[in-house]
Protein backbone atom coordinates (compact mmCIF):
# COMPACT_ATOMS: atom_id res chain seq x y z
CA UNK A 1 0.00 0.00 0.00
CA UNK A 2 0.97 3.94 -0.40
CA UNK A 3 2.83 5.14 2.26
CA UNK A 4 1.08 8.83 3.31
CA UNK A 5 3.89 11.14 3.74
CA UNK A 6 3.66 13.41 7.03
CA UNK A 7 3.47 17.45 6.52
CA UNK A 8 3.60 18.36 10.23
CA UNK A 9 5.35 20.98 11.36
CA UNK A 10 6.06 20.14 14.68
CA UNK A 11 7.95 23.24 15.74
CA UNK A 12 4.81 25.42 13.89
CA UNK A 13 2.91 27.68 16.38
CA UNK A 14 -0.30 26.62 14.90
CA UNK A 15 0.52 22.21 15.99
CA UNK A 16 2.17 23.85 19.19
CA UNK A 17 -0.94 25.85 20.20
CA UNK A 18 -3.20 22.89 19.61
CA UNK A 19 -0.41 20.34 21.16
CA UNK A 20 -1.26 22.29 24.48
CA UNK A 21 -4.71 22.62 24.00
CA UNK A 22 -5.01 18.73 23.79
CA UNK A 23 -3.01 18.29 26.62
CA UNK A 24 -4.93 19.80 28.68
CA UNK A 25 -8.24 18.54 27.82
CA UNK A 26 -6.86 15.02 28.40
CA UNK A 27 -5.51 16.53 32.03
CA UNK A 28 -8.72 17.64 32.10
CA UNK A 29 -10.51 13.76 31.33
CA UNK A 30 -8.02 12.11 33.67
CA UNK A 31 -8.63 14.60 36.47
CA UNK A 32 -12.45 14.09 36.40
CA UNK A 33 -12.32 10.45 35.79
CA UNK A 34 -10.17 10.06 38.59
CA UNK A 35 -12.62 11.46 40.98
CA UNK A 36 -14.71 7.99 40.83
CA UNK A 37 -11.75 6.01 42.32
CA UNK A 38 -10.42 8.31 44.45
CA UNK A 39 -14.52 8.92 46.39
CA UNK A 40 -14.38 5.10 46.26
CA UNK A 41 -10.88 4.85 48.24
CA UNK A 42 -12.36 7.31 50.85
CA UNK A 43 -14.07 3.62 52.77
CA UNK A 44 -11.09 1.97 52.26
CA UNK A 45 -10.60 1.86 56.15
CA UNK A 46 -14.28 0.67 56.53
CA UNK A 47 -13.37 -1.94 53.89
CA UNK A 48 -10.70 -3.27 55.32
CA UNK A 49 -12.18 -3.47 58.68
CA UNK A 50 -14.64 -5.50 57.42
CA UNK A 51 -11.82 -7.74 55.83
CA UNK A 52 -13.02 -7.07 52.38
CA UNK A 53 -11.42 -5.49 49.21
CA UNK A 54 -12.04 -2.40 47.17
CA UNK A 55 -13.89 -2.39 44.46
CA UNK A 56 -11.41 -1.68 41.92
CA UNK A 57 -8.49 -3.78 43.84
CA UNK A 58 -11.48 -6.44 43.06
CA UNK A 59 -11.10 -5.78 39.54
CA UNK A 60 -7.80 -5.95 39.44
CA UNK A 61 -7.31 -9.39 41.42
CA UNK A 62 -9.83 -11.02 38.70
CA UNK A 63 -7.95 -9.72 35.85
CA UNK A 64 -5.30 -11.47 34.32
CA UNK A 65 -1.75 -9.15 35.38
CA UNK A 66 -0.30 -7.28 32.42
CA UNK A 67 -3.02 -7.93 30.12
CA UNK A 68 -4.88 -5.40 27.79
CA UNK A 69 -8.19 -3.64 29.81
CA UNK A 70 -10.46 -1.42 28.14
CA UNK A 71 -12.40 0.61 30.34
CA UNK A 72 -16.03 1.79 28.93
CA UNK A 73 -18.48 4.95 30.07
CA UNK A 74 -16.01 5.77 33.04
CA UNK A 75 -17.68 9.64 32.79
CA UNK A 76 -21.09 8.63 32.74
CA UNK A 77 -23.40 10.45 34.96
CA UNK A 78 -20.91 13.52 35.13
CA UNK A 79 -22.53 16.46 36.24
CA UNK A 80 -25.71 15.17 36.04
CA UNK A 81 -26.12 14.35 39.78
CA UNK A 82 -25.29 18.02 40.36
CA UNK A 83 -24.54 21.36 38.29
CA UNK A 84 -21.60 22.01 40.25
CA UNK A 85 -18.53 20.38 37.90
CA UNK A 86 -16.20 20.72 40.96
CA UNK A 87 -18.38 18.05 43.20
CA UNK A 88 -19.53 15.79 40.39
CA UNK A 89 -18.45 11.90 41.03
CA UNK A 90 -18.38 10.47 37.61
CA UNK A 91 -18.92 6.68 36.62
CA UNK A 92 -22.50 6.27 37.39
CA UNK A 93 -21.10 3.88 40.65
CA UNK A 94 -20.02 1.22 38.23
CA UNK A 95 -16.95 -0.39 36.80
CA UNK A 96 -17.04 -1.65 34.01
CA UNK A 97 -14.85 -3.31 30.97
CA UNK A 98 -13.78 -5.48 28.83
CA UNK A 99 -10.76 -7.36 29.65
CA UNK A 100 -9.01 -11.06 30.14
CA UNK A 101 -10.01 -13.53 33.14
CA UNK A 102 -7.75 -16.39 32.79
CA UNK A 103 -6.98 -16.07 28.87
CA UNK A 104 -10.76 -15.69 27.93
CA UNK A 105 -11.77 -12.24 27.25
CA UNK A 106 -14.53 -11.19 29.14
CA UNK A 107 -17.16 -8.27 29.79
CA UNK A 108 -16.04 -7.02 33.82
CA UNK A 109 -19.01 -5.25 35.67
CA UNK A 110 -18.16 -4.40 39.64
CA UNK A 111 -20.38 -2.17 41.77
CA UNK A 112 -18.49 0.74 43.25
CA UNK A 113 -19.72 0.02 46.73
CA UNK A 114 -17.44 2.69 47.80
CA UNK A 115 -19.53 4.98 47.03
CA UNK A 116 -23.20 5.76 48.26
CA UNK A 117 -22.90 1.97 48.93
CA UNK A 118 -23.12 0.62 45.18
CA UNK A 119 -26.50 2.11 45.08
CA UNK A 120 -28.21 2.79 41.29
CA UNK A 121 -27.85 5.72 39.91
CA UNK A 122 -29.65 6.24 37.40
CA UNK A 123 -26.82 6.82 34.25
CA UNK A 124 -24.91 3.65 35.79
CA UNK A 125 -28.34 1.92 35.19
CA UNK A 126 -27.37 3.08 31.31
CA UNK A 127 -24.18 2.03 31.86
CA UNK A 128 -24.76 -1.52 32.49
CA UNK A 129 -27.48 -1.59 30.02
CA UNK A 130 -24.79 -0.61 27.37
CA UNK A 131 -21.92 -3.07 28.74
CA UNK A 132 -24.61 -6.04 28.50
CA UNK A 133 -25.50 -4.97 24.62
CA UNK A 134 -21.67 -5.18 23.90
CA UNK A 135 -21.33 -8.63 25.60
CA UNK A 136 -24.56 -9.94 23.29
CA UNK A 137 -23.51 -8.61 20.20
CA UNK A 138 -19.90 -9.70 20.49
CA UNK A 139 -20.35 -12.87 22.14
CA UNK A 140 -18.74 -12.25 25.44
CA UNK A 141 -19.49 -14.18 28.81
CA UNK A 142 -19.09 -11.93 31.71
CA UNK A 143 -18.47 -11.58 34.83
CA UNK A 144 -20.24 -9.82 37.87
CA UNK A 145 -19.04 -8.29 40.83
CA UNK A 146 -22.23 -7.62 42.46
CA UNK A 147 -22.31 -5.43 46.19
CA UNK A 148 -24.98 -2.56 46.14
CA UNK A 149 -27.49 -1.65 48.49
CA UNK A 150 -30.29 -1.07 45.10
CA UNK A 151 -32.50 1.93 44.61
CA UNK A 152 -31.81 4.77 46.23
CA UNK A 153 -35.14 5.38 47.58
CA UNK A 154 -34.50 8.90 48.14
CA UNK A 155 -33.62 9.32 44.65
CA UNK A 156 -36.72 6.74 43.27
CA UNK A 157 -37.29 7.47 39.53
CA UNK A 158 -40.39 5.36 38.66
CA UNK A 159 -38.38 5.03 35.08
CA UNK A 160 -35.33 3.84 36.79
CA UNK A 161 -37.48 1.17 37.80
CA UNK A 162 -39.00 0.05 34.87
CA UNK A 163 -35.70 0.43 32.67
CA UNK A 164 -33.99 -1.83 35.27
CA UNK A 165 -36.10 -4.39 34.11
CA UNK A 166 -33.92 -4.42 31.37
CA UNK A 167 -30.84 -5.98 32.96
CA UNK A 168 -32.27 -8.86 34.01
CA UNK A 169 -34.12 -9.64 30.81
CA UNK A 170 -30.28 -9.18 29.08
CA UNK A 171 -29.01 -11.57 31.97
CA UNK A 172 -31.21 -14.15 30.64
CA UNK A 173 -30.37 -13.14 27.08
CA UNK A 174 -26.90 -13.82 27.46
CA UNK A 175 -27.83 -17.03 29.29
CA UNK A 176 -29.89 -18.52 26.46
CA UNK A 177 -27.22 -17.21 23.84
CA UNK A 178 -24.77 -19.34 25.00
CA UNK A 179 -22.73 -16.71 26.84
CA UNK A 180 -22.26 -18.09 30.25
CA UNK A 181 -22.67 -15.57 33.50
CA UNK A 182 -20.15 -15.65 36.11
CA UNK A 183 -21.11 -13.44 39.75
CA UNK A 184 -19.34 -12.60 42.52
CA UNK A 185 -21.93 -11.49 45.56
CA UNK A 186 -19.26 -9.47 47.21
CA UNK A 187 -22.01 -7.74 49.53
CA UNK A 188 -25.94 -7.03 49.50
CA UNK A 189 -27.99 -7.86 46.22
CA UNK A 190 -31.37 -6.80 47.44
CA UNK A 191 -34.79 -6.62 46.49
CA UNK A 192 -34.92 -6.63 42.64
CA UNK A 193 -31.64 -6.33 42.20
CA UNK A 194 -31.21 -10.08 43.88
CA UNK A 195 -31.74 -11.10 40.53
CA UNK A 196 -29.15 -9.47 39.26
CA UNK A 197 -27.37 -12.69 41.54
CA UNK A 198 -30.15 -14.97 40.36
CA UNK A 199 -30.14 -14.84 36.62
CA UNK A 200 -26.36 -15.56 36.43
CA UNK A 201 -24.84 -19.50 35.90
CA UNK A 202 -22.34 -19.72 37.89
CA UNK A 203 -22.68 -17.25 41.46
CA UNK A 204 -20.12 -17.26 44.46
CA UNK A 205 -20.79 -16.02 47.99
CA UNK A 206 -18.48 -15.00 50.81
CA UNK A 207 -19.10 -16.29 53.87
CA UNK A 208 -20.23 -13.72 56.60
CA UNK A 209 -20.35 -10.91 53.79
CA UNK A 210 -22.82 -12.22 50.88
CA UNK A 211 -26.53 -10.87 51.30
CA UNK A 212 -28.95 -11.93 48.63
CA UNK A 213 -32.77 -11.70 49.45
CA UNK A 214 -35.78 -10.04 47.88
CA UNK A 215 -37.01 -8.00 51.17
CA UNK A 216 -34.29 -7.25 53.97
CA UNK A 217 -35.23 -7.43 57.70
CA UNK A 218 -37.25 -3.63 57.83
CA UNK A 219 -39.34 -4.48 54.76
CA UNK A 220 -40.05 -7.52 55.74
CA UNK A 221 -41.18 -6.68 59.14
CA UNK A 222 -43.31 -3.45 57.58
CA UNK A 223 -44.60 -6.19 54.88
CA UNK A 224 -45.63 -9.08 56.79
CA UNK A 225 -44.50 -8.16 59.89
CA UNK A 226 -42.06 -10.95 60.09
CA UNK A 227 -38.54 -10.55 62.29
CA UNK A 228 -35.40 -12.35 60.66
CA UNK A 229 -31.64 -11.49 60.31
CA UNK A 230 -29.66 -10.78 57.57
CA UNK A 231 -28.01 -13.80 57.88
CA UNK A 232 -31.34 -15.82 58.73
CA UNK A 233 -32.44 -14.28 54.94
CA UNK A 234 -30.02 -14.10 52.29
CA UNK A 235 -26.30 -15.18 54.07
CA UNK A 236 -23.74 -17.13 51.84
CA UNK A 237 -24.11 -20.31 54.07
CA UNK A 238 -27.77 -20.63 53.58
CA UNK A 239 -27.79 -19.93 50.10
CA UNK A 240 -25.23 -22.42 49.59
CA UNK A 241 -26.76 -25.15 51.74
CA UNK A 242 -30.43 -24.60 51.65
CA UNK A 243 -31.54 -22.60 48.89
CA UNK A 244 -28.82 -23.28 46.73
CA UNK A 245 -28.88 -20.07 44.61
CA UNK A 246 -25.59 -19.95 45.08
CA UNK A 247 -22.34 -22.70 44.03
CA UNK A 248 -19.83 -21.39 45.97
CA UNK A 249 -19.07 -20.89 49.26
CA UNK A 250 -15.74 -18.14 49.89
CA UNK A 251 -13.94 -17.57 52.70
CA UNK A 252 -13.29 -13.72 51.36
CA UNK A 253 -13.36 -11.76 48.89
CA UNK A 254 -9.56 -12.95 47.19
CA UNK A 255 -10.80 -16.43 47.61
CA UNK A 256 -13.93 -15.95 45.98
CA UNK A 257 -12.11 -14.13 42.99
CA UNK A 258 -10.12 -17.02 42.72
CA UNK A 259 -13.22 -19.26 42.31
CA UNK A 260 -14.16 -16.80 39.67
CA UNK A 261 -11.05 -17.31 37.66
CA UNK A 262 -11.03 -20.64 38.30
CA UNK A 263 -15.18 -21.05 36.64
CA UNK A 264 -13.51 -19.21 33.16
CA UNK A 265 -10.51 -21.35 33.10
CA UNK A 266 -12.72 -24.29 32.78
CA UNK A 267 -15.25 -23.00 30.23
CA UNK A 268 -13.00 -24.94 27.09
CA UNK A 269 -14.15 -20.98 25.42
CA UNK A 270 -12.25 -20.59 22.46
CA UNK A 271 -14.39 -23.44 20.04
CA UNK A 272 -14.22 -21.50 17.38
CA UNK A 273 -11.93 -22.34 13.93
CA UNK A 274 -8.52 -20.32 13.68
CA UNK A 275 -8.98 -17.44 11.23
CA UNK A 276 -5.78 -16.21 9.88
CA UNK A 277 -4.72 -12.16 9.74
CA UNK A 278 -1.46 -10.85 9.66
CA UNK A 279 0.95 -11.30 12.12
CA UNK A 280 4.49 -9.27 10.94
CA UNK A 281 2.92 -5.74 10.96
CA UNK A 282 4.59 -2.74 11.18
CA UNK A 283 4.12 0.38 13.69
CA UNK A 284 3.28 3.43 12.23
CA UNK A 285 6.34 5.81 10.81
CA UNK A 286 5.04 8.48 12.71
CA UNK A 287 5.24 9.22 16.24
CA UNK A 288 2.05 8.83 17.67
CA UNK A 289 2.52 12.01 20.06
CA UNK A 290 1.90 14.23 16.54
CA UNK A 291 -1.58 13.07 17.17
CA UNK A 292 -1.67 15.69 20.16
CA UNK A 293 -0.90 18.74 17.79
CA UNK A 294 -2.36 18.17 14.51
CA UNK A 295 -6.24 18.31 15.83
CA UNK A 296 -7.12 21.90 16.04
CA UNK A 297 -8.84 23.26 19.13
CA UNK A 298 -11.28 25.40 16.67
CA UNK A 299 -13.38 22.92 15.04
CA UNK A 300 -13.58 25.57 12.11
CA UNK A 301 -9.95 25.45 11.37
CA UNK A 302 -9.20 22.86 8.39
CA UNK A 303 -7.22 19.89 9.28
CA UNK A 304 -5.87 16.58 6.95
CA UNK A 305 -7.40 13.60 8.41
CA UNK A 306 -4.66 11.71 6.44
CA UNK A 307 -1.98 12.98 8.68
CA UNK A 308 -4.12 11.07 11.85
CA UNK A 309 -4.22 8.25 10.07
CA UNK A 310 -0.62 7.92 9.19
CA UNK A 311 -0.05 8.16 12.55
CA UNK A 312 -2.78 5.15 13.44
CA UNK A 313 -2.37 2.89 10.64
CA UNK A 314 0.25 -0.06 10.30
CA UNK A 315 3.39 1.00 8.03
CA UNK A 316 1.58 4.47 7.52
CA UNK A 317 0.23 2.65 4.97
CA UNK A 318 -2.99 3.60 3.40
CA UNK A 319 -4.90 2.80 0.33
CA UNK A 320 -6.61 5.61 -0.33
CA UNK A 321 -10.12 5.05 -2.81
CA UNK A 322 -11.28 7.33 -5.38
CA UNK A 323 -8.95 10.36 -3.98
CA UNK A 324 -9.93 12.64 -7.13
CA UNK A 325 -13.54 12.40 -6.18
CA UNK A 326 -15.29 14.09 -3.58
CA UNK A 327 -11.74 14.66 -2.33
CA UNK A 328 -12.96 15.86 1.07
CA UNK A 329 -14.27 13.12 2.08
CA UNK A 330 -11.39 10.44 2.79
CA UNK A 331 -11.96 6.72 2.36
CA UNK A 332 -9.37 4.05 2.14
CA UNK A 333 -7.61 0.55 3.00
CA UNK A 334 -5.27 0.02 5.91
CA UNK A 335 -4.05 -2.25 8.61
CA UNK A 336 -4.28 -2.22 12.46
CA UNK A 337 -1.67 -4.41 14.08
CA UNK A 338 -3.10 -7.04 11.36
CA UNK A 339 -6.11 -6.16 11.40
CA UNK A 340 -7.63 -5.05 7.91
CA UNK A 341 -10.23 -2.43 8.39
CA UNK A 342 -11.73 0.13 5.78
CA UNK A 343 -11.63 4.02 6.63
CA UNK A 344 -14.21 6.72 6.23
CA UNK A 345 -13.16 10.22 7.18
CA UNK A 346 -13.73 14.22 6.46
CA UNK A 347 -11.34 16.81 5.53
CA UNK A 348 -14.30 19.16 5.20
CA UNK A 349 -18.05 18.78 4.71
CA UNK A 350 -19.96 15.96 2.92
CA UNK A 351 -21.11 17.02 -0.52
CA UNK A 352 -23.04 15.08 -2.87
CA UNK A 353 -19.96 13.43 -4.86
CA UNK A 354 -18.19 12.83 -1.01
CA UNK A 355 -21.49 10.81 0.03
CA UNK A 356 -21.88 9.11 -3.08
CA UNK A 357 -17.95 7.70 -2.89
CA UNK A 358 -18.52 6.99 0.93
CA UNK A 359 -21.58 4.82 -0.01
CA UNK A 360 -19.72 2.72 -2.88
CA UNK A 361 -17.17 2.47 -0.21
CA UNK A 362 -19.16 1.29 2.76
CA UNK A 363 -20.55 -1.71 0.13
CA UNK A 364 -17.45 -2.73 -0.84
CA UNK A 365 -16.36 -3.19 2.57
CA UNK A 366 -19.35 -5.09 3.18
CA UNK A 367 -18.76 -7.21 0.03
CA UNK A 368 -15.18 -8.37 1.50
CA UNK A 369 -16.13 -8.92 5.00
CA UNK A 370 -13.76 -5.54 5.90
CA UNK A 371 -14.64 -3.78 9.51
CA UNK A 372 -15.13 0.02 8.84
CA UNK A 373 -13.79 2.53 11.43
CA UNK A 374 -15.56 6.38 11.28
CA UNK A 375 -13.13 8.83 12.19
CA UNK A 376 -15.77 11.73 12.67
CA UNK A 377 -14.63 15.36 11.44
CA UNK A 378 -17.32 16.90 9.77
CA UNK A 379 -19.71 20.11 10.04
CA UNK A 380 -21.95 18.03 8.27
CA UNK A 381 -23.84 17.60 4.88
CA UNK A 382 -23.04 21.07 2.31
CA UNK A 383 -26.12 23.19 2.39
CA UNK A 384 -27.36 25.61 -0.80
CA UNK A 385 -29.16 26.45 -3.86
CA UNK A 386 -26.91 24.24 -6.06
CA UNK A 387 -26.38 21.40 -3.30
CA UNK A 388 -30.00 20.83 -3.43
CA UNK A 389 -30.20 20.79 -7.06
CA UNK A 390 -27.01 18.23 -7.40
CA UNK A 391 -29.57 15.89 -4.84
CA UNK A 392 -27.80 16.11 -1.38
CA UNK A 393 -30.76 14.97 0.60
CA UNK A 394 -31.10 11.83 -2.26
CA UNK A 395 -27.13 11.53 -1.71
CA UNK A 396 -27.18 11.68 1.57
CA UNK A 397 -29.83 9.43 2.54
CA UNK A 398 -27.81 6.77 0.47
CA UNK A 399 -24.96 7.09 2.95
CA UNK A 400 -26.98 6.41 5.27
CA UNK A 401 -28.93 3.53 4.26
CA UNK A 402 -25.42 2.27 3.72
CA UNK A 403 -24.57 3.21 7.62
CA UNK A 404 -27.50 1.86 8.69
CA UNK A 405 -27.42 -2.03 6.84
CA UNK A 406 -23.48 -2.53 6.77
CA UNK A 407 -23.12 -6.30 7.44
CA UNK A 408 -19.58 -5.58 9.01
CA UNK A 409 -18.78 -4.35 12.80
CA UNK A 410 -18.49 -0.29 12.65
CA UNK A 411 -15.99 1.68 14.77
CA UNK A 412 -16.87 5.18 15.48
CA UNK A 413 -14.12 7.65 17.06
CA UNK A 414 -15.10 11.73 17.40
CA UNK A 415 -11.96 12.97 16.32
CA UNK A 416 -13.40 16.64 15.92
CA UNK A 417 -17.18 18.26 14.51
CA UNK A 418 -19.54 15.82 14.27
CA UNK A 419 -22.61 18.25 13.18
CA UNK A 420 -26.11 17.91 12.12
CA UNK A 421 -26.87 15.19 9.76
CA UNK A 422 -23.11 14.54 9.35
CA UNK A 423 -22.67 12.65 12.40
CA UNK A 424 -25.77 10.11 11.08
CA UNK A 425 -23.79 9.62 7.68
CA UNK A 426 -20.22 9.27 9.74
CA UNK A 427 -22.21 6.19 11.91
CA UNK A 428 -22.81 8.60 15.21
CA UNK A 429 -23.97 6.64 18.56
CA UNK A 430 -27.78 6.64 16.89
CA UNK A 431 -26.65 4.02 14.08
CA UNK A 432 -25.65 1.94 16.85
CA UNK A 433 -21.67 1.02 15.97
CA UNK A 434 -20.22 -1.79 17.68
CA UNK A 435 -17.73 0.79 19.82
CA UNK A 436 -17.76 4.81 19.69
CA UNK A 437 -15.01 6.67 21.55
CA UNK A 438 -14.17 9.64 21.45
CA UNK A 439 -10.86 11.73 21.63
CA UNK A 440 -11.09 15.35 24.35
CA UNK A 441 -11.21 17.72 21.61
CA UNK A 442 -14.75 16.71 19.82
CA UNK A 443 -17.68 18.52 19.59
CA UNK A 444 -20.99 16.72 18.71
CA UNK A 445 -23.95 18.93 18.20
CA UNK A 446 -27.20 19.45 15.67
CA UNK A 447 -24.64 22.58 14.87
CA UNK A 448 -22.48 24.87 15.82
CA UNK A 449 -23.61 27.40 18.35
CA UNK A 450 -22.92 30.62 16.65
CA UNK A 451 -24.76 28.87 13.73
CA UNK A 452 -27.55 28.08 15.62
CA UNK A 453 -27.59 31.65 17.80
CA UNK A 454 -27.30 33.06 14.38
CA UNK A 455 -30.42 30.97 12.83
CA UNK A 456 -32.67 32.11 15.81
CA UNK A 457 -31.46 35.57 15.00
CA UNK A 458 -32.74 35.45 11.50
CA UNK A 459 -36.34 34.44 12.44
CA UNK A 460 -36.77 36.05 15.14
CA UNK A 461 -36.23 39.30 13.09
CA UNK A 462 -38.19 38.05 10.21
CA UNK A 463 -41.52 37.27 12.77
CA UNK A 464 -40.81 40.87 13.98
CA UNK A 465 -41.06 42.26 10.56
CA UNK A 466 -44.15 40.32 10.11
CA UNK A 467 -45.95 42.16 12.95
CA UNK A 468 -44.42 45.48 11.62
CA UNK A 469 -42.63 45.57 15.27
CA UNK A 470 -38.71 46.82 15.56
CA UNK A 471 -36.48 44.28 17.30
CA UNK A 472 -34.87 45.03 20.36
CA UNK A 473 -30.92 44.71 19.53
CA UNK A 474 -30.59 44.28 23.47
CA UNK A 475 -32.67 41.69 23.70
CA UNK A 476 -31.64 40.10 20.38
CA UNK A 477 -27.82 39.54 21.85
CA UNK A 478 -28.83 38.15 24.44
CA UNK A 479 -31.03 35.63 23.01
CA UNK A 480 -28.15 34.74 21.33
CA UNK A 481 -25.49 34.86 23.92
CA UNK A 482 -28.45 32.22 25.60
CA UNK A 483 -28.50 29.72 22.71
CA UNK A 484 -24.21 29.71 22.10
CA UNK A 485 -24.35 28.80 26.08
CA UNK A 486 -26.88 26.09 25.77
CA UNK A 487 -25.41 24.94 22.60
CA UNK A 488 -21.39 24.55 24.05
CA UNK A 489 -22.49 23.57 27.46
CA UNK A 490 -23.97 20.31 25.73
CA UNK A 491 -21.27 19.74 22.78
CA UNK A 492 -18.10 18.99 24.86
CA UNK A 493 -17.46 15.27 25.52
CA UNK A 494 -17.84 16.19 29.22
CA UNK A 495 -21.84 16.74 28.64
CA UNK A 496 -21.89 13.84 25.74
CA UNK A 497 -19.85 10.89 27.35
CA UNK A 498 -21.78 11.90 30.93
CA UNK A 499 -24.61 10.63 29.20
CA UNK A 500 -23.02 7.78 27.38
CA UNK A 501 -23.49 8.90 23.83
CA UNK A 502 -19.73 6.99 23.61
CA UNK A 503 -18.02 4.31 25.33
CA UNK A 504 -15.85 6.74 26.55
CA UNK A 505 -13.15 9.22 26.14
CA UNK A 506 -10.02 8.32 25.19
CA UNK A 507 -6.42 9.70 24.57
CA UNK A 508 -5.73 10.54 21.27
CA UNK A 509 -2.07 8.95 21.70
CA UNK A 510 -3.98 5.28 22.63
CA UNK A 511 -5.93 5.89 19.32
CA UNK A 512 -4.28 2.44 17.93
CA UNK A 513 -4.01 0.32 20.96
CA UNK A 514 -8.05 0.99 21.37
CA UNK A 515 -8.65 -0.14 17.63
CA UNK A 516 -6.87 -2.79 18.22
CA UNK A 517 -8.09 -4.35 20.96
CA UNK A 518 -11.95 -3.73 19.37
CA UNK A 519 -10.86 -4.90 16.36
CA UNK A 520 -9.53 -8.25 18.12
CA UNK A 521 -12.80 -8.33 19.96
CA UNK A 522 -14.84 -8.02 16.93
CA UNK A 523 -12.82 -10.61 14.99
CA UNK A 524 -13.28 -13.21 17.90
CA UNK A 525 -17.21 -12.80 17.90
CA UNK A 526 -16.89 -13.21 14.47
CA UNK A 527 -15.33 -16.59 14.68
CA UNK A 528 -17.14 -17.79 18.11
CA UNK A 529 -19.36 -20.24 17.88
CA UNK A 530 -21.50 -20.36 21.15
CA UNK A 531 -23.97 -23.02 21.83
CA UNK A 532 -27.68 -21.11 22.07
CA UNK A 533 -30.13 -22.51 23.94
CA UNK A 534 -34.13 -21.69 23.92
CA UNK A 535 -33.65 -20.74 27.63
CA UNK A 536 -31.23 -19.37 29.86
CA UNK A 537 -29.68 -21.64 32.56
CA UNK A 538 -32.31 -21.86 35.84
CA UNK A 539 -31.10 -22.30 39.20
CA UNK A 540 -31.89 -26.08 40.42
Amino acid sequence: MPVIESTIARSGEAFQANREGMLALIARVNAVEKRASDASALSKKRFEERGQLLPRERVALLLDPGSPYLELSALAGYCLDTPDPDKSIPGGGSISGIGFVSGVRCMVSASDSGIEAGSLQPMGLEKRLRAQEIALENKLPSVQLVESAGANLMRYRVEDFIRGGSTFRNLARLSAAGLPVVTVTHGSSTAGGAYQTGLSDYIVMVRGRTRAFLAGPPLLKAATGEIATEEELGGAEMHTSISGLGDYLAEDDREALGIARAIMAGLNWDRGPAENYATDWREPLYDTEDLLGIMPMDHKRPVDMKQAIARIVDGSDFLEFSPNYGPATVCGHARIEGHAIGIVTNNGPLDPNGANKATHFIQVCCQSHTPLLYLNNTTGYMVGKAYEEAGMIKHGSKMIQAVTNATVPQITIYCGASFGAGNYGMCGRGFNPRFCFSWPNAKTAVMGGEQAAETMAIVTEAAAARRGKPVEREKLDEMKARIIDVFERQMDVFATSARLLDDGVIDPRDTRAVLANVLAICREAERRIPQPMQFSVARP
